[in-house]
């Protein structure tokens, strides 16, 4: 969902169940209202190294739009290992803000409660149209065939980062295209000394992220056509075991990183330690890190067959940050000039380049910053091998459930107990017992 993430965890389940009865949000109001036209309140998702970057980002834009307009925003970045709890609280409660920023994974969880300003044609025509933002970004958006929850912000995808001089050093010419040659490239690198790849493990965002792409690799989902939790068939168990399997059989994830949850993965390769990781825009965090632009490259993640494409070409999910409105905020015409103003494109441009994502609107991916080693290879994965999330009203309890379950797996893997099909199965069915019936 960004570039410094994360997982959010907690009660999401009795949340979500919680924030549904409330069928309007919480409002009082039974709607939004222009009560306070000089004010915003705006909660901002934490994009950079730490929350006084974001500030030190986004101050002189939200100055920037109180001169142009006379509303003054109040900022807040929170946290994302607070921010879906904050949101579930406030939509029970109807005290949230008036603007905040989602993962774009959640918006059908919160469209959902009913909180959230539904963006019909009339609200999109108040920003400048819906056909300003591309196809993908537009897919995180909620549910097919209801009004959007939220408008795209930042758009991301994964790719493979790795470090140049340790491939050079292993005698690897180019970056592996599959799974077989990235676990081949990682026996070399560790001959040499070197971890080959790191990644997350207790990060149940980032194990959903990962073996949802690998579930569409072998032909596979998590939910039915029909959006009913199927979480334990082939496919998706093979995607499970084949990450795992990068720690427990294969041996080119460090069991370390099984308790790895707030980036020390991009820690790891920042100081050299590990030479490859699959991350989301990932850039401006290296530079943050001190690591210079000239000692990493990205490449496409890799697919099973070594060319990305469609299908079981995926090799992303459609990553990205929506920015929501609360249907019973109190400055109804000033919440809609700000995402205005926000995917305005002089404002995309600098956003998007602060923080090394893509302009999920059209007109701004134009800007030469957006064709760097660290975004043309996102920008051609949005485009052609990138796949939505399932906009399913359960996909938080998706993302808690069987993150929950891929973490416990890596912490099997770490303590050398061994990872089967039939674990593997089990862990998954266990999952899919603890999402809601209807």
């Amino acid at each position: 969902m960004r570039s410094i993430r994360v997982a959010a965890v907690g009660a999401v389940t009795m949340s979500l169940a919680l924030a549904a009865t409330a069928c309007g949000g919480g409002s009082s109001t039974g709607g939004g209202s222009n009560d306070k036209p000089k004010t915003l309140t705006y909660w901002a998702s934490n994009q950079g190294a730490s929350i006084e970057v974001d500030k030190k980002v986004l101050q002189p834009e939200l100055d920037k739009f109180e001169k142009q307009t006379g509303i003054k925003v109040k900022l807040e970045v929170v946290p994302w290992g607070d921010l879906l709890n904050r949101i579930l609280t406030a939509t029970t409660s109807g005290q949230g803000p008036d603007v905040l920023n989602i993962g774009n994974t959640w918006s059908a969880s919160l469209q959902a409660t009913g909180a959230l300003l539904p963006w019909d044609a009339k609200n999109f025509d108040k920003i400048g149209g819906k056909d300003r933002f591309v196809d993908s970004a537009l897919g995180s958006t909620g549910v097919q065939g209801k009004d959007p929850a939220a408008v795209p912000l930042y758009s991301m995808a994964y790719a493979l980062y790795y470090n140049k001089k340790i491939f050079a050093d292993a005698g690897i010419a180019k970056p592996p295209a599959t799974w077989d040659e990235l676990v081949a490239d990682g026996k070399k690198i560790q001959a040499k000394g070197k971890q080959a790849i790191g990644t997350e493990g207790s990060n149940l965002s980032e194990n959903i992220h990962q073996v949802f792409v690998l579930a569409k690799q072998h032909g596979a989902d998590f939910f039915s056509a029909d959006g009913k939790p199927d979480f334990a068939n082939d496919g998706a168990v093979a995607a499970v075991k084949q990450y795992v399997d990068l720690m427990a059989k294969d041996k080119v994830i460090p069991a370390s990183n099984a308790e790895y949850s707030q980036n020390q993965s991009l820690s790891d390769f920042a100081k050299g330690k590990t030479a490859m990781v699959l991350w989301q825009t990932a850039s401006a965090t290296f530079k943050s890190l001190g690591m210079k632009d000239t000692d990493w490259a990205a490449a496409p993640a890799p697919v099973q067959s070594g060319t990305p494409g469609t299908g079981a070409q995926t090799n992303s999910m459609v990553a990205g940050i929506n920015m929501a409105v609360f249907d019973n905020t109190h400055n109804l015409d000033g919440a809609t000039k700000f995402v205005k103003f926000m995917t305005s494109d002089d404002e995309q441009k600098i956003l998007n380049r602060a923080y090394g994502s893509i302009p999920p609107v059209k007109s701004a991916q134009s800007d030469p910053a957006f064709n760097s080693q660290g975004t043309a290879v996102l920008r051609q994965t949005l485009a052609a091998s990138a796949q939505a999330l399932p906009q399913v009203a359960d996909e938080s309890q998706f993302e808690t459930a069987v993150g929950t379950a891929v973490k416990e797996l890596f912490a099997e893997a770490a303590a050398g107990r061994a990872v089967t099909t039939e674990s593997v199965k089990a862990k998954l069915l266990k999952a899919q017992q603890q999402m809601p019936t209807k």
